[in-house]
């Protein structure tokens, strides 16, 4: 493995860290600021703010320069931004440094997958972009529960003073290791926002927001499913968690090698598994043995779509692929805001500790649906018909012959 992807996926591992770990970390910074546990959960709708309002905007910023540079440069914007959180000395100035630390999250993983893709062979692109994404998957198996149980015992501060640490170290490996890579002869934003008249590339998007928002209403929730449905206790959650992270790093894995040999069936076949272990998860769910296996499945199928829709979107957006491939990134935050929502409102309505999950299970069927449209639209040739269509068309005139 090029060690240029590794020093890609260390920078990720600490992204998904920071991510994820303030979930985890909420009474302690709630406790630690004096403010209401539902006032510090704002912290995390500020970082999904930070990647859907950076992503463009640095990736515009940043499209001339160097994509090395570029990618130093967003590491060391993450890390500074953890500094500041870790040393805030109230909630207002951690609102603002939580917003800054998200700013660089979507424009890094644009960036950092184009610089993937152009360090492999064409045939190995998705692998190579998954590669990257695996140390975001890794953050959930290893760094979430690290920073957590760092957290509970010496204080949030230390967990996000260790998240620094490694995001120094992604940047000097970053630097060290990832050869130069200039950036488009054409670069700029006009020619970056040239990839999005591609239909191809906004039903792209709107397959992310629609069926990755079945993961999120399932995933934003799953914690007191596991307790109040199956059973387990606080500390055996973890460890279930844990076991989801396992089968999204399996996923990832999968899904690239899937990518780069079928890439539009792996997208809807994804998908359709998604929704299948969603859907079964309301029935396992009441088990403990069976809930876990199923919260791995759902962790296989529901990151097996990371590296798919990420290669497709490199694909369609042709010579201005790193703001399209940043875009991403903001479309799988209103995803995760938008499935978070839809379940709350099934929880709201009194349906249930798994109606979260069969809300996910239709969210994903729905986007596999607009896949499938997707894939229809780009095997019709330009002001063609159908391949059905022109099937019967020629049927027709064997007929006639």
């Amino acid at each position: 493995m090029p060690l240029a992807l590794v020093a890609l996926a260390v920078t990720a591992f600490a992204i998904g860290t920071t991510e994820f770990a303030a979930m985890g970390l909420l009474p302690q910074i709630a406790g630690g600021l004096h403010v209401s546990i539902p006032a510090a959960g704002r912290l995390i709708a500020l970082y999904a703010l930070g990647v859907v309002l950076g992503a463009p905007l640095l990736t515009a910023a940043c499209a001339r320069l160097p994509r090395r540079a570029v990618l130093v440069g967003l590491t060391g914007l993450f890390t500074v931004g953890n500094l500041l959180c870790a040393i805030a000395p109230n909630f207002g100035f951690l609102a603002v440094a939580r917003l800054i630390t998200g700013l660089p999250h979507g424009a890094f993983f644009g960036a950092g997958a184009v610089a993937a893709a152009e360090l492999a062979a064409p045939h190995l692109r998705a692998r190579a972009v998954s590669v990257m994404f695996s140390g975001l998957t890794v953050a959930t198996i290893l760094g979430v529960p690290a920073a957590t149980l760092l957290g509970q015992h010496l204080g949030w501060r230390a967990a996000m003073l260790v998240v620094v640490a490694i995001g120094a170290l992604g940047a000097a490996a970053i630097a060290r290791f990832v050869p130069p890579l200039p950036a488009h002869p054409q670069a700029g934003l006009r020619h970056e926002l040239s990839a999005f008249r591609s239909g191809q590339l906004w039903l792209a998007l709107a397959t992310v927001v629609v069926g990755c928002a079945g993961l999120f209403a399932c995933y934003s929730y799953i914690t007191p499913t596991l307790t109040e449905v199956a059973g387990f206790s606080d500390g055996a959650v973890t460890l279930v968690l844990a076991l989801f992270g396992v089968g999204m790093t399996i996923g990832n894995l999968v899904g690239g090698y899937a990518a780069d040999r079928a890439l539009r069936p792996s997208i809807c076949a994804a998908f359709l598994l998604m929704s299948l272990a969603l859907a079964l998860f309301a029935v396992t769910a009441h088990a403990r043995w069976s809930a876990a296996l199923t919260v791995v499945l759902i962790g296989v199928f529901g990151f097996a779509v990371v590296p798919t829709v990420q290669t497709l979107v490199l694909q369609k957006a042709r010579s201005a692929p790193t703001l399209a491939s940043a875009t991403v990134q903001g479309a799988f935050n209103l995803a995760n805001a938008q499935g978070a929502f839809l379940g709350g409102l099934a929880l709201d309505a009194g349906f249930g500790w798994t109606s979260p999950t069969l809300v996910g299970a239709v969210l994903a069927a729905a986007g596999c649906a607009v896949a499938v449209v997707s894939w229809v639209l780009d095997r019709r040739p330009p002001g063609g018909p159908s391949p059905v269509a022109a099937r019967a068309a020629g049927e027709a005139r064997q007929q006639v012959g």
